[in-house]
């Protein structure tokens, strides 16, 4: 979204109030119970010894990588990096946890597209895949990596910031909501255990909301208080 930020900053709008600890990431992940059959985990090399042990009835005797049901260079990746994988991608975002689920029942092994913050680190042990550090040259520059002749020979970039904004006249017109803005800061866990409540315990965002409030009452209560009456 950097692109985005700086378009709206620059019609002078807005006004970042800093950034939330949590740090953004997506890419391949797995459950930790795959390290048992596939040590030297998270390495991609790892992964792409192990290959095998991912094969699935649409994919054998390649392994199979779950993907979202959005664009992305997986299967550029998977030829640069000369993994014996498959991609299958799902049609919407939550068959991907239905794929998880079935697969964690029974143990079996599974890597598929995730992201953090999500709701599924509340309640799964698992790590991302990891791939050779991300350049922007992986993108374009086939020279560049671990394979002279592709591009995408990388993972995705890591630790991406999670900010918070605000409209230019936030802080002189409601000085004490500014105040809370600034002080609220999450972290991974955080956001990924309110994002449970919804998404695994079936609760509205509000009721989400007020069970997170009413566990964290001393922590909310410093948010703006050396501004707020």
């Amino acid at each position: 979204m950097a692109e985005d930020l700086s378009r709206i900053r620059a019609l002078g709008q807005v006004v970042e109030v800093g950034d939330h600890d949590a740090l953004t990431r997506e890419d391949w992940w797995y459950p930790t119970y795959v390290e048992e059959n596939c040590p030297g985990l998270p390495s991609w090399r790892a992964l792409k010894k192990c290959a095998h042990l991912f094969a699935h009835k649409s994919t054998s005797p390649q392994g199979r990588y779950v993907g979202g049901p959005w664009e992305k260079p997986e299967r550029a990746r998977i030829r640069a990096l000369e993994m014996d994988f498959v991609v299958k991608p799902v049609q919407v975002a939550d068959e991907l946890w239905v794929e998880l689920k079935r697969a964690s029942a029974k143990k079996e092994p599974i890597v598929l597209f995730n992201w953090s913050p999500n709701w599924i680190e509340d309640r799964f042990e698992g790590k991302f895949v990891e791939f050779p550090e991300y350049d922007p040259n992986c993108e374009t520059v086939p020279a560049w990596g671990v394979n002279p002749k592709r591009i995408h020979d990388c993972g995705n970039p890591k630790d991406g910031w999670l900010k918070k904004v605000a409209w230019v006249q936030m802080e002189q017109t409601w000085p004490c909501a500014f105040a809370v803005l600034k002080d609220m800061n999450f972290n991974n866990a955080m956001i990924s255990q309110i994002a449970a409540f919804v998404d695994a315990d079936g609760m509205t965002h509000i009721q989400a909301a007020d069970k997170w409030i009413s566990e964290n009452t001393a922590l909310i209560s410093t948010w703006g208080a050396n501004t707020c009456e």
